[in-house]
Order: C-alpha cells, then structure tokens, then sequence
C-alpha cells in the first residue's frame, strides 16, 4: 500500500458511514445536484446527477439521492454545469522560484486538486534535509501535494559527492507523501552510474514508480533505458517520439509548460488509431508569468480541447490518467462511491473553467473567492545559507591563462544554437599577454560557474557564442542540476558585479550593465526559492527579461536558458565548476583544442 493510500485509508467507522449515505440512512455533508457529471471510466456524460460526500470521500453517485440531502447537508446546485473530477498535474516541478503555497493559490482557482513534482533544485541545494522541508510545506495544504525525490544526476564531482543515497532515499519513501523516484537522465544510466541504478531498484523494490527522462535515446538505448522498469518519460517532442514509447507501455506526460510546450506536435495521435489511455496532460514547471496570463492546468486542458481532442478524453488525461500513472485510480482521479471527494463544476463540457473546486470534500474555492486559504510555511534560516562565498569575486577571477609563448589557440566554445541546447563549437582566438579575452564583435562572451556551497569559489570561465550582449552581465543561482552560479558577460567587471549582487541576495538573478544593477529577483530559500507573492516575482522575471534583451539577448526566456547551461539533461556541452562537459563523450574535455 502506498503512502497516499495510508494517508487517506478509510476506517470502518467512514466506511459504515458511506454506506448508510448511499443507503439514504444518513445525511450526507454536501451535495452536488443536478449536475451533468463525466464519467471517466465510461467516457459518459451522465446528465442531471447527484454526488454525495461524507467526510472526504464520495458516498454516491446517480440519481437517487435525494432521501441523503438534509438541514444539514451543504448542497450546491450544478444544473445547467459540467462536474468534472479534480484535475491532477502529473509532472511538474515546483520548487522554483516560488513557494508552494503560492503555486496552491492557482492551482486552486484552475481546478487542480492533486500535484505530482520532483523537487531537485531544492535538493540539490539543501540535500536531503531541504526534500524534508518541502515534505513540511506541503503537507497540510488545501490539495495534494506529492513528490518523486531526485535521483540528483550531475556532471559536477563536488553535487555528486553531496548527492541523495539509497539510505536516505530508503527513509524518503516511507514517508507520507513521496511517491517515488524522478527522472534519472538516461545518458548516465546506460553508462553504468551505480548509485543512480542502485536507487532505481530500491524504489522498484519498494513498489513505488520511476519516473523517465529520455530525451535524444532511440531503440536499442531507448529500450536498455526502460528494461530497468521505468515506467513513463515526459521528453517526447513529436507524435512520432511519442508513439514510439506508447508501444513501450510506458504514460506519456505530454508537457505544456515553461520549459517545453510539446501539445501542439504531439496532438496529431489524436487522428491516429491507438489508445490514448497513458497519455497524461502535464506542465513539467510553469513559471511565474505564465501561471499569472493564463492560469495553471485548466489552461492546458483548454488548448487540447482547442486543438481538437475530444473533451472527454482530454479531461481523462488530466484525471483518469495520471491517477492510473502512480496506481492510485482507486482514490482520486474520478467521481465514484469511495473515491476522494476532488470535484470541480465548469460551465460545459468544453469550457475549462472551474466556477466551484471540492479538494477532499471541502468547497475551497467559488465563484471567483477563496473559501480556504494555503498553508504559509516558514523555512528555517539555516536554508538561506546555500550560498556561501567568502570574498567578493573581481574581474581578475575571469580570467582566462593560456601559455604566454602562444599567440593564438584552438578553443572550445559553447555554441548556443537554441534557448536551452549548445553545440561545441572551436574558435580560433588572439593570444594576448597570456590570456583569452570576450570578444563582443563576434559574440564570443565569457561564461563561468561558480561553486557556491560544497566547494565555495571554486570557478572555471569559459566562452559561449549566442547570448549577443553587447555590454554588462547576467548571473544566477537557478542552475539545474549543481549548486553553481552561473554568470555570463561582456565585461568581467560587470560580471563580479552580478555574481557579488548575487551573494549579497543570498541567492537570486541578477542583470546589471555599466556598473548598475538594471533588474534582479532575490531568491534565498536554496538560492532557488523567493519569499514573494506570484505576481511580484512575474513582474520581476520581466523586468529581468526586458534588461538581458535590452543588452542583446534574443530569446524569449531568459531564466530557463541560463538555468540549463549546466545540465546533463540537455545536449551537447555544458559547464560547471570542474570545467567543460561534453554530453556526448560523457566526460570532461579541455578548453584548448591545439
């Protein structure tokens, strides 16, 4: 039995009284009547129905009810309305750079009643301690909140040495809450990283899933990947991609969110066919501004709607799906006798927008107001200590030796060929006095990362080509996969200025130009979570945006392009505080080439 069925395993004192509710021998605590409700089991619109709640779980369902509805009972009439089951996201991260609290204000009023994410930014940063905290944050809020623990797969020596156990991970899942393990990268499972196998296969033993992540892995690597038992992967960017793992067996997460936006591509299966019944609607993160335009999950079931998928189906692969993903259908993810009471009312069957949400059998939102309100938590202060530098870094810290008899050198430079994948790329560059210098006229700029927790100042600089500042620098603590800063520049006196504006933060995203900060966002919790309400941290994220573009930079999203640089999950070189890192040879390389 997993964690989530103990949490809300019923008694027999419920279950008897469950029975006299249906039985019409007892009042039921609410009622929603005269709804036509989805039936996601059959794919049927029953009209004009009554669903009856005691306590957190549903007691009924049909059309005679009536003998249940006392003085006492909450009843709330849905004639002329859908009522759908709660929306589940089943793959998200929300650790960053919000608190969950607010994260639960959205998902709220968008109908979300139950929350899938790993959360290895916090991890990363706090260890296993920090996964502790979020487990606290989350645990008495008005929906449900549930984890996988990052498998933490790294390219740096010093996060790799800091990185989750077994022992701890053991410990994790017998929590309330965890439901299992997150994605390991398959490029460094294929290569043998014990650790990260040995983990797999204590959370396999322990009944509970794990989570996929293979993106670029194909046939025979595609499938030594999942004969581990991995049992669902979120990277298929096209039907094809997806298709292929369907055949797998594998749930197919399908993101619409702030680091990819795949629906679009990969509603062209709904004109094939096959069996939709793993396809699940998820995120895989949504950011501050996104989240404040357009809303959370409701949003996402929306645009398949709109792109021609039949309502039903989508709305299964928000409920249903996920809920069958992590074996749970038989609690949440429909509306059925002894199911939790997760409903939400939506104008039609068509129209994705909640009016009423019922989260364990509680009215926690109508008709555009609160009823609940998410639970605040504090974080100790020893979690804003994740960054911890010693000194104020200077210009001289970026530089770049090369042997002084030299005058010119073979050097490899990350070549950002999209927002979030690099190339190598080898430039030939000017030796002067011993050293390799930006050359802004050929968008070659300095990149450095920064050890901030385990190793404190420990620093490579590097080049990369495709950020097109002109002037000043960009720094960041929001780094996947590492505890590093990242800072990239035109000026390495800009550059000491961000990283330095950074510690004085305790973390955050700074962009400064000139000598002056021009936007920052402060985030201390980990270095990767502000205290700030959502709307705030959306106007801040632009404001960062609107300076790196008015500097030069040409892509839409500025946090996740800086926050990927030194990531295994994404092809093809990368950086971290040991040096450069090819994805494709699996190992450290040199920045001299000849």
């Amino acid at each position: 039995m997993t964690e989530i069925q103990n949490r809300f395993r019923a008694d027999p004192e419920q279950m008897g009284d469950l029975m006299k509710v249906a039985l019409g021998q007892m009042e039921a605590d609410m009622a929603v009547i005269n709804g036509d409700i989805v039936n996601v089991y059959t794919g049927e619109i029953l009209a004009g129905n009554t669903v009856l709640v005691k306590g957190d779980r549903i007691a009924y369902v049909g059309k005679n009810g009536a003998k249940s509805v006392g003085s006492s009972t909450e009843v709330i009439d849905a004639a002329g309305k859908t009522v759908i089951p709660g929306l589940i996201d089943g793959h998200t991260h929300i650790d960053n750079p919000y608190t969950p609290e607010e994260l639960v204000r959205y998902a709220m009023k968008g109908g979300v009643t139950t929350v899938f994410t790993e959360v290895d930014e916090i991890a990363f940063t706090l260890g296993y301690r920090g996964i502790i905290q979020f487990l606290k944050a989350v645990e008495n809020q008005p929906i449900k909140i549930f984890i996988t623990v990052p498998p933490m797969v790294t390219i740096s020596r010093a996060a790799e040495e800091q990185a989750i156990t077994v022992k701890e991970l053991s410990k994790l899942l017998k929590r309330k809450g965890v439901i299992g393990l997150g994605e390991p990268y398959w490029s460094q499972v294929i290569t043998g990283n014990r650790r990260v196998l040995d983990l797999i296969a204590e959370t396999i033993n322990s009944g509970k899933t794990v989570e996929g992540h293979s993106a670029g892995a194909r046939d025979n690597k595609l499938q030594a990947y999942f004969a581990l038992g991995i049992s669902s992967c979120h990277e298929p960017i096209t039907a094809e991609e997806a298709r292929e793992r369907l055949r797998l067996g594998l749930f197919i997460p399908i993101r619409e969110g702030e680091i990819r936006r795949d629906l679009e591509a990969i509603s062209k299966l709904k004109d094939e066919n096959i069996d939709m019944g793993k396809l699940v609607l998820s995120t895989d993160g949504i950011g501050p501004e996104q989240l404040v335009a357009d809303g959370y999950l409701e949003f996402v079931v929306q645009k398949a709607i709109d792109l021609g998928f039949d309502p039903v189906t989508a709305i299964k692969m928000v409920t249903l799906h996920p809920a069958q993903r992590f074996g749970l259908d038989n609690i949440i993810g429909g509306i059925a006798p002894g199911k939790l009471a997760d409903i939400v009312i939506i104008p039609e069957v068509s129209t994705i927008r909640p009016e009423c949400v019922i989260s364990n059998g509680k009215l926690i939102f109508r008709d555009g107001a609160f009823l609940v309100e998410p639970e605040k938590y504090a974080y100790p202060a020893w979690t804003e200590k994740s960054v911890r530098l010693t000194r104020d870094v200077t210009d001289k810290d970026f530089t770049v030796p090369v042997d002084k008899a030299r005058h010119r050198a073979g050097v490899r430079v990350m070549d950002l060929v999209t927002p979030l994948v690099t190339r190598e790329a080898v430039i030939d560059f000017p030796v002067n006095n011993g050293e390799l210098s930006i050359d802004v006229s050929n968008d070659l700029l300095k990149i450095a990362a920064i050890e901030r927790t385990h190793i404190p100042g420990k620093t490579f600089t590097c080049f990369v080509r495709g950020f097109r500042l002109k002037s000043g620098a960009i720094a960041t603590t929001s780094v996947w996969d590492l505890t590093d800063i990242i800072v990239i520049g035109a000026s390495e006196a800009d550059m000491a200025l961000a990283v330095n504006r950074v510690r004085q933060l305790k973390g955050g995203t700074v962009v400064c130009s000139g000598n002056r900060v021009l936007a920052e966002m402060a985030l201390p919790i980990g270095g990767v979570v502000s205290r700030e309400p959502m709307e705030i941290l959306a106007r801040q994220l632009a404001d960062i945006q609107q300076a790196a573009a008015g500097l030069g930079f040409p892509h839409p999203d500025l946090r996740t392009t800086m926050s990927v640089m030194a990531t295994s999950a994404i092809p093809f070189l990368r950086i971290c505080e040991d040096g450069l890192y090819s994805i494709d040879q699996d190992c450290l390389v040199d920045l001299i080439v000849d």
